[in-house]
């Protein structure tokens, strides 16, 4: 036998010889035969042999888990769950403004939204729907930095998709991020866009022109085409103030001088607060121009007309120096940011509420560090400033309504309103400080729950209003609020403790405190009422803005 064939397996005494073989070697005999192929190892879910169903040959394989099955047909769809309790029936009051109808539908469950209405502009192909949403995070973008709620960003970018037949949108708005997401069917992928917004502005003007534009969408007999939105849009963005830089900054001057007459000042007060505010506003224009944050330009801002009230005092000219110090505080407070921060709050936006107040609470120690600083400083050097004159306060009845609705008007320009709005916005900030008069003065109630009433009339007006003229609220609440914003207090908690009555001025901060988140709670309340009572928007019980405690 030769080497080869002595290397060579013996495979009849290898398979049988029960040494080199396993105890699960088939017996002799026995051999079952074998395929040609043998299949691979499967579990036990696989399908046992002899039981396959013919498949249909498939297109494509299934991908992600918002492949649609091959079982799925648009013809024998299956049928959708149902409720054991049934499916409640919505109907939305078609002649009511788009604000309550889209905000209805987003503070109901998506599968209880009621079905769109027929779409207008969608042609045979479907809507773009990159494009819709592009434009909606665009219009969106402009709401959202022009000041305007959250839940009303929201409300409008609905309100845009629906228009353009894309009825399963989530809208996500947060402080300075905004996201929709579009999802055709249960069994299609979903497409999210988003955009940032980096810059804001206040112009209420181009506020309003967004609103109409928004309004157009929505309205079934309008055709608005996606080409003519963006137009629309572009010309909205290149739009320049209605106002010229002069006339704001003569605007703020007013301001502050309508500030001083409302805490008892004289017409000296009255031209010394101008003046000081007027040198603060070019100082923050200069700032603003250098490309510094906008806390320390409102720190500058404050210096000016700290420092004529502490000139005064240490003159000791017959004025009262605390007016002027004050008036120079009303041109400065931010009451828009507070008023939409605590909105946000109560309707349930909570992170975007977070990053409002805590933009007000920058803003604020800006100011106070400004004014501190400038006091601190004329106290030091012999100034007789005295806090106790915050109980002083000559009661005018009528020079203090003039004031106010001076002060209120001022506010107007300076938000850079339509000039349409502004005799409404005027006459309601008079209406305000009448209110606060009469139930502070001769009523005796407490400067906190006089307040709350008289910001809650000014959001039930400027709800109403904005209702009669399809637009936002804000244009006429926010300017409204001016004379009630909490400045004496303000000025007088500072000048507490630059003279080292750390009590007393904590306390005075306190009630301005108390005093903003009245002028806040009070405007949102009001609104809140207007839409209770006037039942627009749903025909059955209104939802709450969002869920609580569970159910």
């Amino acid at each position: 036998m030769t080497e080869a064939e002595e290397r060579k397996p013996r495979s009849d005494e290898a398979r049988y010889d029960p040494e080199i073989t396993s105890e699960f070697a088939v017996p002799q005999g026995l051999e079952l035969a074998r395929a040609a192929a043998e299949p691979e190892t499967t579990s036990e879910f696989a399908v046992p042999e002899g039981l396959q169903t013919p498949q249909a040959p498939s297109a494509e394989p299934e991908g992600s888990a918002f492949t649609r099955p091959r079982t799925y047909s648009a013809k024998d769809a299956p049928p959708a769950f149902t409720p054991a309790a049934g499916m409640p029936v919505v109907s939305l009051v078609k002649d009511a403004p788009w604000q309550d109808r889209m905000r209805t539908m987003l503070r109901m469950p998506v599968a209880e939204r009621p079905a769109p209405e027929p779409v207008q502009r969608a042609d045979e192909a479907g809507p773009a729907v990159p494009r819709v949403l592009d434009l909606t995070l665009r219009i969106g973008e402009l709401l959202l930095a022009g000041g305007e709620g959250a839940e009303d960003v929201e409300a409008a970018m609905f309100a845009v998709c629906r228009s353009y037949g894309l009825d399963r949108c989530e809208p996500n708005v947060t402080f300075t991020l905004l996201s929709i997401s579009h999802q055709p069917s249960l069994v299609d992928d979903p497409v999210t866009a988003s955009r940032t917004v980096r810059r804001r502005g206040t112009d209420y003007t181009r506020l309003a022109a967004v609103f109409r534009l928004v309004d157009d969408l929505t309205d079934p007999e309008t055709h608005v085409s996606l080409e003519e939105a963006y137009r629309r849009l572009a010309e909205i963005r290149r739009n320049r103030h209605p106002y010229p830089g002069w006339a704001l900054t003569l605007a703020s001057g007013l301001l502050a001088g309508a500030a001083s007459v409302l805490v008892g000042g004289d017409l000296i007060v009255f031209v010394a607060a101008a003046v000081g505010a007027m040198l603060g506003d070019r100082l923050a224009w200069l700032l603003a121009g250098r490309g510094l944050p906008e806390f320390y330009q409102f720190t500058v801002a404050a210096m000016p007309a700290a420092a004529i009230g502490v000139a005064f005092a240490l003159a000791h000219v017959d004025v009262k120096a605390s007016a002027v110090v004050t008036g120079g505080l009303f041109a400065l407070l931010p009451g828009r940011a507070l008023v939409a921060g605590v909105q946000d709050g109560l309707t349930g936006f909570y992170i975007t509420a977070s990053a409002r107040l805590l933009e007000v609470m920058y803003f604020f120690v800006g100011i106070v560090a400004g004014v501190l600083m400038v006091l601190y400083f004329g106290v030091k050097v012999g100034g007789t400033l005295n806090p106790d004159a915050a109980l002083a306060v000559s009661k005018r009845p009528l020079i203090q309504i003039a004031a106010s609705m001076l002060l209120s008007l001022t506010f107007a320009v300076l938000l850079q309103q339509e000039r349409s709005t502004v005799l409404a916005v005027t006459l309601n900030g008079g209406v305000a400080w009448s209110v606060y008069g009469a139930l502070h003065y001769p009523g005796g109630l407490s400067p906190v729950a006089s307040t709350a009433v008289a910001a809650g009339l000014v959001g039930l007006f400027g709800q109403l209003l904005s209702r009669y003229r399809f637009a936002s609220a804000l244009p006429y609440t926010t300017a409204a609020i001016g004379p009630l914003l909490p400045g004496s207090a303000t000025y007088f908690g500072l000048l507490s403790i630059a003279q080292s009555h750390v009590d007393k001025g904590l306390v005075s901060l306190a009630k301005a405190a108390s005093l903003a988140m009245a002028i806040a709670i009070g405007v949102n309340l009001g609104s809140e009422i207007s839409r209770l009572f006037l039942r627009i928007g749903s025909a059955g019980k209104r939802r709450a803005a969002k869920r609580t405690r569970g159910f």
